[in-house]
């Protein structure tokens, strides 16, 4: 189903987002919790591609095994870093031709981090903007198995509510935002974030600038001190507000009480975000689970899911 009537169908969207697992015991477990969340009836789910395209096959193949063996729509990452135009197109064909019908469009990470000077002379596309572009006409080139939707590929992009961290000028990145709304993306995905007066503002921004589209907020619930730093390292330098800090230093160290501060930080997001009319909610899982049912049951999602 086309990202837009995916939207359309709900209030408001909830939807879940894995990584490919580089080992059989970490695939079984992912495995595992696919099954689990099904359950819950999720909007969609998409799936993460390494820096410079470093799990392009394990995306692909997790990609796959889930729209052949779940009722799941998923949606792929796809990225600019490191590929050719027609190692893109290969990897667009593919997915048409199972039925994928949804791409997340993202430059993508360098290998070694967002800071690191790389060269992206083999990038066929410079921008996000540009791939957008591609992936949207992609269903009217003709040959191979052009999508059957006339619309082509659902198209998706980021959104950084505490702003993008290749960009300093908030004016100017929104511009960037506008272009690739223009070349035909028809929602926004957003980096993860701790405090809601950041999503607020950036959607606010979004509709001053006339980016009318659904923006999904991205929530990712701290379930240990030393996810919270690689998280922070990975998200390229989330802000975490002072009280959460507070409440986590409170823990003493104690994992467990941790992973319950963070995953009620998280539900009192969703909640407040439920409250403002937010178009949908993107959960960073980690692949697994237990929050994201946690989640769910406190806020009585499960049922309004069922009732969809």
């Amino acid at each position: 189903m086309h990202l837009s009537d995916i939207l359309a169908a709900r209030e408001t969207s909830v939807s879940f987002e894995f990584f490919p697992p580089k080992t059989e015991k970490a695939a079984q477990s992912l495995y595992e919790n696919i099954s689990h969340l099904e359950e819950l009836k999720p909007s969609f789910v998409s799936v993460t591609y390494g820096a410079g395209g470093g799990t392009r096959d394990l995306t692909r193949e997790l990609v796959l095994k889930i729209k052949r063996e779940t009722t799941i729509e998923v949606m792929p990452h796809l990225t600019c870093v490191m590929h050719t135009e027609a190692e893109i197109y290969d990897l667009l064909e593919q997915y048409a031709g199972a039925g994928v019908a949804n791409i997340l469009a993202l430059r993508g990470d360098a290998p070694g981090g967002v800071n690191t000077e790389f060269d992206h002379g083999r990038d066929a596309f410079e921008f996000a903007s540009d791939l957008v572009a591609f992936v949207s006409r992609f269903g009217k080139m003709g040959g191979g198995k052009p999508i059957k939707d006339s619309r082509g590929f659902g198209i998706a992009v980021a959104g950084f509510p505490e702003g993008h961290p290749g960009c300093q000028n908030r004016l100017e990145e929104i511009d960037n935002l506008k272009r690739k709304m223009d070349a035909g993306a028809c929602a926004i995905i957003t980096q993860l974030f701790f405090d809601n007066r950041d999503f607020y503002d950036f959607r606010e921004r979004c509709e001053l600038a006339g980016i009318n589209v659904p923006i999904i907020a991205g929530i990712m619930p701290v379930t240990s001190e030393g996810g919270m730093r690689r998280m922070a390292e990975l998200a390229a330098g989330a802000r975490f507000p002072a009280p959460l800090l507070r409440s986590i230093a409170r823990c003493g160290g104690d994992a467990d009480a941790v992973r319950r501060v963070g995953v009620h930080w998280a539900t009192e997001q969703c909640r407040d975000l439920l409250d403002h009319g937010v178009r949908g909610l993107h959960l960073y899982t980690l692949n697994k689970s237990t929050a994201t049912r946690e989640i769910y049951a406190t806020l009585g999602l499960r049922d309004s899911m069922a009732l969809a």
